[in-house]
């Protein structure tokens, strides 16, 4: 009875606060929309670490370091998820005799080019396919600099979390399963939490002025909507809807917006946080913001030109 007439109490509260009632519903959204996806991610996760070795994962990719992150970056299309489900799947990749390189390029590749995401933009921009290429384009490519950047200059020091122990020696298939997926989601979903959150806090304070200076200037768009990707915090299902509705805001702006939101925002910052740690999220969130903003504009304005 007590949390009943507390919650209806801070329900009516934050009703009655136009800037609460905002957060509470972008919060609500955020979580929302991630968290079936979240789920897929560490029931994948826990597949993997029951039923495919750090051994036979590294064999199956080819030994050239550049063939594997091709490999792996191709090879994000196959998970039908967004972001919040390819970090844990990613980090259980990221295991002793894996290649780290490859892991981390198909954690930013699979929420950006696989099919559901590809065919939400075209929904979203209809009549726009050359934005629907650029956006595959710019993606696998911002992918893949990173996992080649990864190998090159990467420390295994900075990844600080440690993944679970498979189980005792002899335990069933399941047991391992249950006991990966269930560390997977506990540890993601509480930064999730702290993503929404933080994501909510920040779309409140985006004054709606900021977008009457992005159409006369592409230097002030691209980094206005990059921004505007790190602190929206959208699903990579959602985020094409979000960016066509800024009609006022030029093609390769939005192409920006729709490419970093996949690979960094505050949401995907914290999860990162806890998978890896914070030596590993404070090293390669900010590399992948400049990284993914410089690709897509690069992209964009030989395939999107001048477009609207």
């Amino acid at each position: 009875m007590g949390l009943a007439v507390s919650a209806s109490t801070v329900s009516a509260y934050v009703a009655g606060d136009p800037g609460l009632s905002t957060a509470a519903t972008v919060f609500c959204g955020v979580f929302v929309q991630a968290l079936p996806f979240l789920v897929l991610g560490v029931v994948v996760s826990g597949l993997i670490a029951a039923f495919v070795s750090a051994e036979r994962l590294s064999r199956m990719l080819p030994r050239t370091p550049a063939l594997a992150v091709l490999a792996a970056g191709v090879g994000g299309a196959a998970l039908p998820g967004c972001e919040c489900g390819s970090v844990p799947v990613a980090r259980r990749l990221f295991g002793p005799g894996t290649n780290g390189a490859a892991a981390l390029t198909f954690m930013l590749s699979a929420p950006a080019i696989n099919p559901v995401v590809l065919v939400a933009t075209a929904v979203a921009f209809p009549g726009q396919p050359a934005l629907v290429l650029a956006r595959c384009v710019a993606s696998l490519a911002t992918a893949m600099v990173m996992g080649l950047l990864w190998s090159r200059f990467g420390r295994a020091e900075w990844v600080t979390r440690a993944l679970p122990e498979p189980g005792p020696e002899g335990s069933s298939r399941w047991t391992v399963f249950s006991e990966a997926a269930r560390h997977d989601f506990l540890q993601a979903a509480s930064y999730l939490v702290v993503g929404a959150a933080a994501a909510a806090a920040l779309h409140v304070l985006v004054p709606a002025w900021v977008f009457e200076h992005l159409a006369g200037n592409l230097l002030i768009g691209v980094i206005t909507m990059a921004l505007l990707a790190v602190v929206l915090a959208l699903c990579s299902e959602a985020d094409a809807f979000v960016a066509a509705s800024l009609t006022m805001v030029p093609l390769v702006p939005q192409l920006v917006f729709l490419v970093v939101g996949p690979a960094f925002d505050v949401k995907l910052s914290a999860m990162q946080a806890g998978m890896f740690g914070r030596g590993f999220a404070v090293r390669f969130g900010p590399a992948t913001f400049v990284v993914a903003a410089v690709i897509a504009t690069l992209v964009g304005l030989p395939i999107l030109g001048g477009a609207t």
